[in-house]
């Protein structure tokens, strides 16, 4: 089938890419799958996810891994005794107004897409297939197969250079044959498994589903696919769309690729690279792309394990089309193919902290917008949720409490095995265990009185009753003896503990003193204040910290307001409902300014609370 962009040529290179770096996994995401060539491929080595936003590429993706050879057609052979792809070739058909390519894409409608035999037999063999699924004569996987036959079949046929943008204003030669249906060419292999095909646009698909190996093969250029291949999502629909022009296109709705706009298309790539849930990706790409390959390969880094970016190379002619660059200072077309580990680690913090975010972290980082250049950690806490989330140049934590910064300060600052052997010799030193009392309160006097350090302040957190770090109105540490304590989960998160994105800046501000303006654009504000209608040691005013009543309320809404009309983006944490109360300030702020309200679960093992999401985007 001629397609712009196929990678039937490549899927050696691909084979040898996966071979080369020991590539293993039960899954394979083909992302962008067009024809279906990659997923049809390796359809007996892996459970394939096929997808792709245009509905033809669906129908074909349906077929080819629907099936490891030419479905029976038992039921219609039996019916009819005859082979259907015979059956529908024999039959003659009298065009009607319901004959859409008909008389929309042959001289009839004044275009010279198909000739007005062909154009008739395409849209009489297009009606009989459904004729014959709505009668149950043929099954749905039997449908898929017949109706992909018929999509691959067209483009035998077509008065065009391979897209359907434009059609030769004389007679192609292959455009004067007789149509013939005819069986839509795949590899005849067993599955591996049952494949999944889906029909959406990538970048929402890829924060629901997840895998072991991501084939991505994006647009490199500025044409759209949906307009270039309009024909063949009508005849795979039949739905008798609205059209205009010389092409007879169908209006695109939202199917404009983002990877085929100059000013997207670095945008979407880095959504892509943050969301998908893959271990394993494997980018398709061009020299002569939108993105410039290096900008391409320094972005994939920020998302690779380790930074490890690999770029294998390949020879691969061009597909030429009427929208070609003729801007090419005559550099030879290079097909690539860049791999990465994806970093699918999330650190939880090492301090166990009221209101962590840790466990909402994935539905978190689904609702991030497309490019997230700065990221601003406002409340900062335990760091859960800045650390772990990529910018593509600063992250930004602050923290109002003094104490919780400077615990947050030393675990990222001190050398890693400096604090574990320091944290063992405070543990020795004091005898501290497990809801061991006299040794808790002689570490607590000695914090109070004489050595208020970030380490004294982490160990009696660690042994505290629920971790609480909570202090009296004199900034005493007035926390009693719990039953928790030093343990190999804590000494991994502490080693396992950094921040994902190369910079780093850390504030102790009020965030009322933050001078919002002076941030970059595509900046991200990620706010997680104390609840107004959920109790907690930091939000009752009486610790000698600053506390969370309807005043505190009100200032927060207000600078979110104003934060959005200087055209920045936040992300606010809070619950909107809690047992039998509802916060109606939130709730009324939201509404009037239309901001998206997102239930993203439940948080908090002892206490527990429905969480949302508000979003100015």
């Amino acid at each position: 089938m001629r397609y712009l962009g196929s990678k039937a040529k490549l899927l050696n290179t691909i084979e040898k890419v996966i071979d080369k770096y020991n590539i293993e996994g039960y899954t394979f995401g083909d992302l962008f799958a067009g024809t279906s060539c990659v997923g049809d491929y390796f359809k007996d080595r892996y459970k394939i996810q096929s997808n792709d936003f245009l509905y033809f590429s669906y129908v074909i993706s349906k077929a080819k891994l629907n099936n490891s050879r030419i479905p029976s057609f038992s039921k219609f052979t039996k019916e009819y005794k005859s082979n259907v792809f015979d059956w529908l070739n024999s039959l003659e058909f009298t065009p009607d107004s319901n004959y859409f390519i008909y008389n929309n894409y042959t001289p009839i409608g004044g275009r010279m897409f198909f000739t007005e035999e062909n154009g008739k037999k395409i849209d009489g063999i297009r009606i009989k297939i459904e004729e014959l699924y709505r009668e149950q004569t043929i099954s749905e996987n039997e449908y898929y197969f017949l109706l992909a036959s018929l999509i691959e079949s067209t483009t035998k046929f077509s008065n065009t250079s391979g897209t359907y943008e434009a059609f030769f204003k004389f007679w192609d030669p292959r455009a004067t044959k007789d149509f013939v249906l005819e069986p839509l060419e795949m590899n005849e292999q067993e599955l591996f498994a049952e494949n999944d095909v889906y029909n959406e646009e990538t970048n929402s698909l890829v924060r629901r589903i997840e895998g072991d190996i991501a084939y991505i093969d994006p647009p490199y250029t500025v044409t759209q696919y949906v307009s270039a291949y309009h024909m063949l999502d009508t005849i795979a629909k039949y739905d008798s769309p609205d059209i205009k022009g010389v092409g007879g296109k169908r209006g695109r709705g939202n199917k404009n690729s983002l990877y085929a706009q100059r000013t997207k298309a670095l945008s979407a790539f880095e959504d892509l690279f943050r969301q998908i849930n893959y271990k394993h990706v494997l980018v398709s790409y061009s020299n002569q792309g939108l993105v410039s390959l290096d900008e391409l390969v320094d972005l994939a880094k920020l998302f690779a394990k380790d930074g490890e970016v690999y770029i294998e190379s390949t020879d691969y002619r061009e597909y030429q089309n009427h929208r070609s660059s003729k801007k090419r200072n005559g550099e030879s077309l290079n097909e690539v193919i860049i791999y990465f580990q994806k970093d699918l680690s999330l650190n939880k913090s090492p301090l166990n902290y009221s209101g962590s975010k840790d466990t909402l972290l994935p539905a978190i980082i689904k609702e991030l917008p497309p490019s997230v250049n700065t990221f601003v950690d406002v409340m900062g806490g335990a760091f859960n949720v800045g650390a772990n989330i990529v910018a593509t140049d600063c992250v930004v934590y602050n923290e109002l409490n003094p104490y919780v910064y400077e615990i947050i300060e030393w675990l990222l600052t001190t050398d890693k095995t400096e604090i574990i052997k320091a944290i063992e010799e405070g543990i020795a030193k004091y005898k501290l265990e497990k809801g061991e009392k006299e040794p808790f309160d002689k570490l607590r006097s000695d914090y109070n009185e004489r050595d208020n350090s970030p380490l004294n302040l982490y160990l009696l957190h660690m042994y505290s009753f629920q971790n609480m770090i909570r202090f009296n109105g004199k900034h005493k540490f007035n926390t009693p003896i719990g039953v928790a304590g030093y343990s190999e989960d804590i000494k991994q998160r502490i080693l396992n503990f950094k921040v994902k994105t190369k910079n780093l800046k850390m504030m102790n501000v009020d965030y009322t003193t933050i001078n919002w303006s002076e941030f970059p654009p595509d900046t991200v504000f990620y706010f997680d204040p104390p609840y107004f209608i959920t109790s907690a040691a930091y939000n009752d005013g009486k610790r000698g910290m600053k506390g969370w009543s309807a005043d505190e309320e009100l200032e927060l809404l207000n600078t979110l307001s104003h934060i959005d009309s200087l055209g920045y983006k936040f992300i606010l944490s809070n619950v909107m409902h809690h047992k039998d109360r509802t916060n109606h300030l939130l709730q009324k702020w939201a509404e009037e300014h239309k901001f998206r309200v997102i239930e993203i679960g439940t948080s908090g093992w002892r206490y527990s609370k429905n969480e949302v999401l508000i979003v100015n985007y």
